[in-house]
């Protein structure tokens, strides 16, 4: 998307979830108001604002604190259920900077402004590298040995698409702080995205305790 959307964009804040472009992610959505976002969304432009609540949040407080970053994404398949809760599949686009809300029941909602990656050479030799390094780490990671009933975790990369939805895909599939992933999505260099992620990677696989999966990805 080259453009950002000229109308507010519902803002869907969500604990420990930081999605990234180029990937895509499932939602379970079940709280009324958010009910109330999916319809609407579905009746426009299928668009939303993912953004990332901020730590120490009071759980009675309805209108939680979000961190100013997150990632636009598109609704991309949905499934309604006999309880009229959702199952949604949402797609990545790009990062924006999501302003102060517009409209505050019984949703928030924000203009956007598109935040984009710095520009790089697919075919650069060091972009290569640093796609094969990737792919084998995240590779090692699926292989190591879990506990029993342990699933393995993501990512399990296909080698032939882009190095930005490569890194994006690994920064998704593991299992890291929520902090730490927005810390990943801050960084404009894909490159040094990769880099990151490959080193949490390699933490990851020389830990005493071996690889550990994501958890439950039910969201409200």
């Amino acid at each position: 998307m080259e453009f950002a959307p000229q109308h507010p964009v519902a803002v869907f804040p969500l604990p420990d979830v930081v999605l990234f472009p180029h990937t895509a992610l499932p939602l379970h959505v079940f709280e009324l108001r958010y009910r109330t976002m999916v319809r609407e969304a579905l009746s426009g432009g299928r668009l939303l604002a993912l953004a990332v609540l901020k730590p120490g949040r009071d759980p009675r407080d309805r209108q939680p604190e979000y961190h100013g970053l997150g990632c636009l994404a598109r609704i991309d398949d949905v499934e309604w259920l006999p309880n009229d809760c959702y199952d949604l599949r949402v797609v990545g686009l790009t990062r924006v900077r999501i302003g102060k809300p517009v409209t505050e029941f019984p949703y928030r909602s924000a203009r956007l402004e598109l935040v984009p990656q710095a520009p790089y050479p697919e075919d650069d030799p060091l972009v290569e590298i640093e796609r094969r390094a990737l792919v084998n780490q995240c590779r090692r990671w699926r292989e190591a040995p879990r506990l029993p009933g342990e699933r393995p975790p993501g990512p399990e990369l296909e080698e032939e698409i882009r190095y930005e939805a490569q890194v994006n895909a690994a920064a998704l599939g593991l299992g890291a702080p929520a902090e730490e992933k927005l810390g990943w999505l801050r960084l404009d260099s894909v490159i040094e995205r990769g880099q990151r992620v490959r080193e949490c990677l390699e933490r990851r696989l020389r830990s005493p305790h071996g690889p550990r999966p994501a958890g439950p990805g039910e969201l409200n």
